[in-house]
């Protein structure tokens, strides 16, 4: 799917920048925390106890193909790894941040919707949308070496130490072990006493789960042991605030461990953002 987003990718960058940068123009005598966003359930409803939420400002762009729809991304030595979606259209990629490029492309057979995906011990695991089935290739190769069931949808994907994490579009994060495949645990995810449903694209990040939220410009960030969200990360400057296609939302976020960066970017997008949120680690 081609549409504006490409056409006005530049501008609508410069406008976004802009917007996301306006608090450091501000003079010299504002502290860090000017930049936490007014945005919070706090400030909102004078709850001391409601959960925090932060701005991101960008710091680099990069090139996005705007065709690829999506739906896992993940950064493994030194390369971008992506999933897309769409019956008929799905694929895994290996392309370079830097250039957009692609190294490696493997289509999925047309009956299969891509989704998530995350990269764990040598293998990618690549999750599909209703067909209950996930595969695994070989990092090196993308050669396909096996297939895995789960009884639930597939959505986003990422790992800790020991379990592959999945989201299913509800309120739970399934773990389960990479080599049976067996749930070995299901925490559910609130925001306070309120269920956070529609979880999406996953990624494990200094041992907090951050989920992009379906059809929102926010990511939850999760505490994976209680389930409760411990803050939230608003991208709402990212989201072309023109006529998007409705499927066309903030999908896809990905890790440099190494370095500490953290890129974001959305289904049919034709940029992939790195960015810092204030008040966090990164």
């Amino acid at each position: 799917m081609n549409r504006k987003r490409t056409r006005w990718a530049f501008p609508r960058f410069c406008m976004v920048l802009a917007a996301l940068l306006v608090g450091r123009t501000a003079g010299s005598a504002r502290h860090d925390d000017a930049t936490r966003s007014v945005l919070s359930e706090a400030a909102t409803n004078g709850n001391p106890q409601a959960v925090p939420a932060f701005r991101a400002t960008i710091v680099n762009t990069y090139a996005h193909d705007p065709r690829a729809f999506t739906q896992g991304l993940e950064f493994f030595g030194g390369y971008l790894y992506e999933s897309t979606g769409r019956s008929g259209k799905s694929s895994l990629r290996q392309t370079v941040l830097e250039t957009g490029a692609i190294l490696k492309r493997v289509n999925l057979p047309p009956q299969y919707f891509g989704e998530g995906l995350t990269i764990f011990h040598g293998k990618i695991y690549q999750l599909t949308w209703l067909s209950k089935l996930g595969f695994v290739y070989d990092l090196a190769t993308f050669r396909k070496e096996g297939e895995f069931h789960y009884e639930f949808e597939g959505w986003g994907l990422t790992h800790d130490d020991n379990a592959l994490i999945l989201s299913d579009g509800t309120n739970k994060l399934q773990f389960l072990d990479p080599t049976s495949f067996k749930v070995t645990k299901t925490v559910e995810v609130y925001s306070r006493n309120a269920a956070v449903t529609n979880l999406n694209e996953l990624e494990y990040i200094d041992g907090q789960i951050w989920a992009n939220i379906w059809h929102s410009s926010r990511i939850a960030k999760i505490d994976p042991k209680s389930g409760q969200v411990t803050a939230w990360i608003e991208l709402a400057p990212l989201v072309n605030e023109g006529e998007p296609e409705p499927e066309d939302v903030l999908n896809g976020i990905a890790y440099d461990a190494k370095r500490g960066r953290i890129f974001v970017t959305g289904k049919d997008w034709a940029e992939i953002f790195e960015i810092k949120v204030a008040g966090t680690a990164n």
